[in-house]
């Protein structure tokens, strides 16, 4: 069975050539990435102040960042099938424009009530952007960069976090907390009204070849999202392992104010540093994958289980010991592993899955990742650091990444045999 799979590993799908209208799209889709995290990821670096400014808990604190995971988590489906049938250009045009107005009025919260109410509107105009935008993105490039693309596209997202962080840890320092909401608010305010003047429809459209326009007429029934055993276990493996890579982002600004003492500025900038490690890695983890996979299709999985054990192991070893350069280098391993899985099971996703409905499958694979892994994993970190600490709570998170491996490792059994027959449904 691996013969014919071995000719065409990468799936149905995508022009022959990349074009400089692809990378133009490439371009502007991840800026708006960039802006959707730096939103949703800036309130992280302000944690110290506004937990002193309305003496808030951990729990509290935890609920603001996960609750825009938790309308990510809900929303994500149905706004992905909309815009797979409504326009996927002008969807999320619109979603920038709702995110940005909804980080505006965060900007003038007054409460943690009226906070949790503007950051639930920050999730449920980013619901569907990391799907659609990744649907985008992948149908103007060859297929055979799926792996790669896909990590480079959601390393745009911890580059806005990387940005949130350390940008909103220096203004907040200077000018306030709300200061950093206003500003990224209006900048990406501005980037949603420009991207439908720049980015068209049509012109997406025109760069699918021949089969891909005539697959994507088809109308594929939505029971393939998870038609078979191996996409549905890679939705649940890449949930697990994005736990650790929601919580990790969510408290290391935290985690490093309070165990080692730094200033809301320079543990913003710390955690950045980190953040920024782990974009990179998600890039070159996805480039390795597609490398090494190329007539080797087992071999996303094998490295998608590889990550997760690495990234188990570098934070086990970490919380072993005391704060300081060796723990810091640890955490550096852990933070390049924990998001490597994103290119592997992003082009497994898209190779196991129709094309007509790619932004409805992402849609599916942002739920998962959501509602298993980045909604739950700040607030429950958040709760467990109430009861027992911060640090105790981090000595917790290589849990889910074995629990990933471990399912990374069944899906294996029947990768191939669903990647022929997704195949030879064409």
């Amino acid at each position: 069975m691996a013969g014919p799979i071995a000719q065409n590993i990468d799936g149905p799908g995508g022009p022959d050539r990349v074009t400089t209208y692809a990378w133009l799209v490439f371009a502007l889709s991840f800026g708006l990435l960039i802006s959707d995290y730096m939103a949703r990821q800036v309130l992280n670096a302000v944690f110290p102040l506004l937990k002193a400014e309305w003496s808030l808990t951990d729990t509290q604190l935890g609920l603001l960042s996960g609750i825009v995971a938790i309308m990510v988590g809900i929303l994500t489906f149905p706004l992905s099938l909309a815009a797979d049938r409504w326009g996927r250009v002008r969807s999320l045009a619109l979603m920038a424009i709702l995110w940005s107005v909804a980080t505006l009025l965060c900007a003038a919260a007054e409460s943690f009530e009226t906070m949790l109410i503007g950051r639930a509107l920050v999730g449920i105009g980013e619901a569907a952007y990391g799907s659609v935008g990744i649907a985008v993105v992948i149908s103007v490039f060859p297929a055979r960069l799926r792996a790669t693309l896909s990590a480079a596209f959601m390393a745009g997202g911890l580059f806005g976090q990387v940005l949130g962080v350390a940008i909103g840890g220096a203004i907040a320092a200077s000018h306030g907390w709300r200061t950093v909401f206003a500003a990224i608010g209006l900048a990406g305010l501005v980037l949603g009204i420009l991207y439908p003047l720049l980015v068209k429809e049509r012109r997406i459209a025109a760069l699918a070849d021949t089969g891909c326009a005539a697959q994507a007429s088809q109308v594929a029934p939505l029971r393939d999202l998870v038609g078979n055993r191996s996409v549905r276990l890679a939705y649940v493996a890449s949930g697990l392992q994005l736990f650790a890579a929601g919580a990790l982002p969510a408290w290391l600004p935290s985690y490093f104010n309070r165990v080692y003492h730094l200033p809301v500025d320079k543990a913003g900038s710390l955690a950045a540093l980190l953040l920024l490690i782990c974009g990179s890695g998600m890039i070159l983890c996805g480039m390795a994958s597609d490398r090494l996979a190329r007539n080797q299709p087992k071999a996303k999985i094998v490295l998608a289980i590889a990550y997760c054990l690495g990234t188990a192991l570098s934070l086990f070893l970490a919380m072993l010991l005391p704060p300081g350069m060796p723990q810091l280098v640890l955490l550096g391993i852990a933070m390049f592993l924990v998001a490597g899985t994103v290119g592997p099971v992003g082009a497994m996703v898209a190779n196991l899955t129709p094309l007509a409905i790619h932004g409805s499958a992402f849609a599916t694979l942002t739920l998962a990742n959501n509602l298993i892994g980045l909604a739950p994993g700040p607030i429950l970190t958040g709760r467990i650091a109430d009861t027992i600490g911060l640090t105790e709570a981090f000595r917790l998170l290589p849990v889910p990444c074995l629990l990933a491996a471990l399912t990374y490792a069944l899906m294996r059994r029947s990768y191939l045999d669903d990647l022929e027959a997704r195949l030879e449904a064409r």
